[in-house]
């Protein structure tokens, strides 16, 4: 399976690289492919080499103004002219999608990712990986919206939040038919 994963390129303490290296090597023992912005820096770079060092793929997607930082030893590597467009990419080269920790761009991804399923344009499987609680607040906030009247479809439709990664790749193993 194809995994599109967003998260930060910032370097971050053990508390997110512990766990998300650890769902790293479950990728690449598996033999799945990640999909990824592309970066060899912070939590980007842990999450790539987890999954190289396992034994999965990497295919990146960057963007020209941070093709500077973008992983050389990366399966395939391709370069975006905008973010518009490497979000584009990085959706139509992946099976599912799994957000991680991350800032502004991490939440941009998802929620663009998120509408676009709200609205059909793809039924893809989204993943929220709830490391340490990281998501309390947005899970809140989409159960509010939910309850509100503001979501035309059930928030379980929308996306499936994982304490861990473990429950993660199960999720996606059992919608994909390979559990």
């Amino acid at each position: 399976m194809k995994i599109c994963v967003f998260l930060s390129a910032a370097d971050l303490d053990e508390r997110y690289t512990r766990p998300a290296r650890e769902f790293a090597e479950l990728l690449g023992k598996g033999g799945h492919t990640l999909v990824w912005g592309g970066s060899e820096s912070g939590l980007m770079k842990v999450v790539a080499d987890g999954v190289q060092e396992s034994g999965g793929r990497l295919v990146g997607v960057s963007v020209d103004f941070l093709a500077a930082r973008a992983r050389a030893n990366a399966d395939e590597m391709v370069i975006a002219r905008d973010l518009a467009e490497r979000k584009a990419l990085l959706l139509e080269k992946a099976d599912a999608v799994v957000i991680m920790v991350g800032g502004t761009g991490t939440l941009d991804e998802a929620t663009e990712i998120l509408e676009l399923k709200k609205h059909g344009k793809h039924d893809k499987p989204v993943v929220l990986l709830n490391t340490a609680g990281f998501y309390d607040g947005l899970r809140q906030q989409f159960q509010r919206m939910e309850d509100e009247g503001f979501l035309p479809l059930p928030l379980a439709d929308l996306v499936f939040f994982a304490k861990d990664g473990v429950g993660a790749l199960a999720y996606l193993e059992e919608w994909s038919g390979l559990r």
